[in-house]
Formats: structure tokens, sequence, C-alpha cells
């Protein structure tokens, strides 16, 4: 008997290619790197071209002073998880805010919003460090070279879409606060509509020098100079110096590695949740057969609110940054772990629900693969919206605010400490089977990013989707409190209201996912969803066949066509 028809329609289309596949949140993010694989370029320089451009075309979500981690894997068959996530200065103590209030919901802000907006808010950036770092190490092209999109693109500027739009119109009380930024997004006093074009000649400037200098540039160089002086310099000083940004270094960690179902599930380790809590969930699904339940039925998004509820309960009891905080990961990733997670959640003793985390949801993700086995995932950000709201004049950029995602209380898990960084929810994944890579994803969305990404893998890999259905199918979520649903999921409402749930539907959960399948015969798949800017290129062709040099009526023995001839 063939499947029931989905309960959606998907809004893009798939690419496909031998050659190389790009799937980034915009098409320009996207076209800079296919811009790299046809000249010649790997996944490593495409994904520092594809980010460095989505940093000048994505300003909301992403910059060279943020945070993100890249999921890498080598045609070799070896993975490596970079760590470039922000963290906080060497000078910040657990009290440096007056926090808000000690209720749940309101326990991770800070009085004057300090911790979320201006030079208070940030932290030592990562993102230039990773992108740099990863393409000097695994990249073929010089570096310069995968800087000169971006570079392009901000001195000529971009028609912003719809999304920027709407982004620069949410934020427009702080962004006209800050005159930099004023006259880049606000310039006549109001949001730059969609279709304007969008110029940053200053920003240029700066990648030019990065271009020039590669990560030094910030980290021990002019631009970090001025992004220092920039923070000291402000009414309410920051914290982070230029000796912060000179001593910072990524971290390269070993990845976590789950099964399902025969599949390798391989995701980053601790701060990040996603290996942990995604291998976790597919431990506790992999009991039951999700087929045989159905795709979008109530008892199957049931199973999913608990599944998803109770890996929250974990996260926040557990997640940390792994220099600080012991996180029992073996535990955590076993199978009979699941099962007593199980047992306890059918006998009614899982009282716990995890209390409401804050994490941004505006973050941007990048799936890359090239013709030689070479794979990048990778989810990179500013943290939230427009970062700290504001840019150094000097140089163009805007700053991340990552400390509003530490506990303005002292004493807790997730309290400042100096060189600590949060947990944070970034799923690039990467799925594998007998040694064979079958597909790469990841998304944005923040607390929203890894039960996502759970529930897309499950399409896969239970209920069969095509990879296009797979990113754009409807999602649930939930910390154990209301559960979201999308539309699509809406006729549910009433059974799962019946099941004792409390139901939400929401215009959308998370952000834009994008993923990449491989497939036996050595073709690529690209697909991206509705949700963001997503845009999907592949290549399909390349060099000639060897040995080509001459058109078939062009004959090398004829004296006019030999090699010198004139």
């Amino acid at each position: 008997m063939p499947p029931a028809p989905l309960p959606f329609v998907c809004e893009k289309s798939p690419v496909s290619g031998r050659r190389g596949v790009v799937v980034t949140n915009h098409p320009l993010g996207t076209a800079a790197g296919a811009e790299m694989l046809a000249a010649g370029g790997n996944a490593f320089d495409a994904a520092a071209a594809a980010l460095l451009a989505l940093s000048v075309v994505e300003p909301m979500m992403v910059g060279v002073a943020g945070g993100g981690l890249v999921h890498v894997r080598l045609a070799t068959g070896a993975h490596h998880i970079i760590d470039a996530l922000s963290c906080a200065s060497a000078s910040m103590t657990p009290d440096l805010y007056e926090p808000l209030s000690d209720e749940p919901e309101h326990c991770m802000q800070a009085k004057g919003r300090r911790n979320l907006v201006g030079p208070t808010s940030v932290a030592v950036p990562g993102n230039l460090l990773g992108w740099h770092g990863m393409q000097s190490r695994f990249g073929r092209l010089p570096f310069a070279d995968t800087v000169a999109p971006a570079i392009r693109l901000a001195k000529a500027g971009f028609c912003i879409t719809p999304y920027l739009s709407g982004a620069i119109a949410e934020q427009a009380a702080d962004l006209s606060a800050d005159p930099m930024m004023r006259s880049v997004f606000l310039p006549e006093g109001a949001p730059l509509a969609a279709g304007a074009r969008l110029r940053q000649p200053v920003y240029a400037q700066a990648l030019e020098l990065i271009a020039a200098e590669g990560a030094h540039a910030l980290h021990g160089g002019a631009l970090g100079a001025s992004l220092a002086r920039c923070i000291a310099d402000a009414p309410d000083p920051g914290w982070v110096t230029q000796a912060d940004l000179l001593a910072y270094r990524t971290c390269d960690r070993a990845p976590i590695i789950g099964s399902y179902r025969g599949f390798d599930i391989i995701g980053p380790p601790p701060p990040a949740s996603s290996g942990v809590h995604i291998t976790q969930m597919l431990n506790m699904a992999e009991n039951f057969d999700m087929a045989a339940l159905g795709f979008g039925s109530p008892e199957s998004l049931g199973l999913l609110a608990e599944i998803i509820g109770i890996a929250f309960t974990d996260r926040d009891r557990y997640s940390g940054d792994p220099a600080f905080v012991n996180v029992p990961v073996a535990r955590l990733t076993s199978k009979a772990y699941a099962r007593d997670c199980l047992a306890r959640a059918a006998a009614h003793a899982r009282h716990a629900r995890s209390s409401p985390a804050w994490e941004s949801q505006d973050t941007t993700h990048v799936t890359i693969a090239d013709d030689e086995g070479n794979i990048v995932s990778a989810t990179h950000t500013i943290n939230g919206l427009f970062g700290a709201r504001f840019m150094d004049p000097e140089t163009g950029i805007i700053p991340n605010n990552y400390m509003s995602n530490f506990d303005p209380h002292p004493g807790r898990a997730l309290s400042i400490a100096p060189g600590k960084r949060v947990p944070t929810s970034m799923a690039p994944m990467i799925v594998c089977h007998k040694g064979a890579p079958r597909y790469a994803l990841g998304m944005p969305g923040g607390l929203r990013i890894f039960p996502s990404v759970f529930q897309a893998i499950v399409n896969l890999l239970d209920h069969g989707m095509s990879l296009q259905a797979a990113v754009e199918a409807p999602r649930l979520w939930t910390q154990g409190q209301e559960v979201e649903l999308e539309p699509a999921y809406a006729p549910a409402s009433a059974a799962l209201k019946g099941m004792g749930y409390d139901v939400r539907v929401k215009p959308h959960i998370g952000g834009g996912m994008n993923a990449i399948a491989f497939h036996a015969d050595g073709m690529m798949e690209g697909a991206a969803c509705w949700r963001a800017d997503g845009t999907a290129m592949a290549l399909g062709g390349g060099p000639a066949r060897p040995g080509i040099r001459f058109w078939p009526d062009r004959a090398p023995d004829k004296p006019e066509y030999r090699e010198g001839s004139s």
C-alpha cells in the first residue's frame, strides 16, 4: 500500500549535481560558495566564501564578530568539530549584571538590557578564526579568493529581500539609536524596503584587510584594535579587549556518534546540545515503529512531544561548557538510558519540566559538499537579531550579543566565568551508513534547532521522505510546557488537547533548514526550505574530459593547428 499523502506541499525545489552542491540561507551566499567550486576550490573554500558573503547579505544573522560551529567531514572519512563559539572575556565576573527577575520566564534578563544591547552585551568572538582556520587547513584556494565575493557585495551592494527588510523593521528602534546602524539600515529615517540596494563600503574596507591578513586582522590587528576601542570608549563600556581577541582560540572537538536503525548520527559535543540530545531522542524513538504510527498522526506527535520534553529536561539539568561542567555524555547517549527515560515517562514518574531557557533564534546555516568527498555543515551567528545592535564606525563590523545567553545570576550552571562558553542548540549534523555519508543538514532557530533536526532525521529514515519534503515538513516543539505546532499540523490539535497537551499553533518553528543528500550513484542533491531565503545550487559540469584539446574537425596533424604554429 502506498504511503498516505503528506499534509503539506513543498514550496521550493531540490537541485542535483555530481561536482558539488552549496546550500545556504541566501541566494548570494550560495552563489559565493558555488563560485569557489567553479573556480577549482573545494567544499572548505566554498564554505568560507559563503559565510563571509552571508556576513554582508544576512547582516542581521551572522558576522565575523560572532560565534558558531563547523562540522567538517574530510574525504578520508575523518570528522572534525571546530568550536568557534563566543566566550566570556578574561575580566568578566558572575555579578556583572543586575538580574531583572528570579522568575523562570525572566531569569536570563538583566536590568537595562545590558546583556542584550550595546557594548556590555559583547562576548569574545570566534567566527572569523573558525572560518579562516578551516579554510587554511583544508581549503585549496588562496584565502583572499574566498573573501572576494563578500567584498564585491559590500562595495557594489545588493537588493535586500523582504526577509532582511522585515528584520530591519523589527529592530528599527534599537538600530536607530546607533548612528552607524541608522545610516546603513535606516538611511532616511525609515527601514530599507525590500528591493532597496544596500551598500556597506566601510565593511568592504574591513573585508579587504581580512583578505590581506586573514583572521589576524581581527585577532591581533587593526580591526580588533578598533573594535576594542569602540567597546571601551562607549558611555557604558563593555569588557572585551584587544588582549581578549588576541588570546581567543577555537577548539577542535571530537564528535558525538550515535546510531539509529543502522545509521551513524554524527554531531557536535558539548557545549553544543545537539550531538548528545539528538542521539538521546533517536535512541528513544528507536523503541517505536515510527513509520507505522504515521507522519503527523496524533499518536506520532504525542510521542515526539514526550521525547523532546524528556530531552529538554536533561539538557536543562546537564548541559554546559565541558571545561566548567561535567556533562555525562556516555550515560545520556546510551540505549539503556533511553529505555529508562521511556519507562519513567510511561509510569508518569517524570514530573520535572524543563525551565524555560532562552537562546536567540537568529542564526544562519550552510551545507556544502564537493566531488572529492569533503563536506561542511556549519551554523554561525551574532546571536540576537543584528547582534549587539551597534556597529563599529571605523570597520562596519556588527559585534555579537552573546552575553545574553549567560545567566546573570551568580552561582548557577550558566553563570558568567572568564573564558566560559554557553551551551548552544546548533546542530550541524551528518548521517552516514556503512561509512558513507547519506545526509548533511542543519538550520538556525535557537532552542528549536536540535528538536527540528531530530524530526528531519526521522522524516528521512522512518517516513522515507524525499530530502525536499524532509526539510520543508511541518515541525513540533516543546520544552515540556506548551506544545507548538506549525499550521500543517493544526488538524491534530484537538486530539493532542484531548491527550492533555497545551497546544499552540505557530506560523513557523525555527528557521530555514538546508541539507544535502548523497546517493549511491555519486549524485548529490541539495534542498532548502521556505522558512528563510534558502537557496541550493549544484555544479553539474566542469573541466573537459582529459586529453581534449581540439575540435573534431581540427585534426592535430594539420599544420595550422599544431602547437606553436601561427
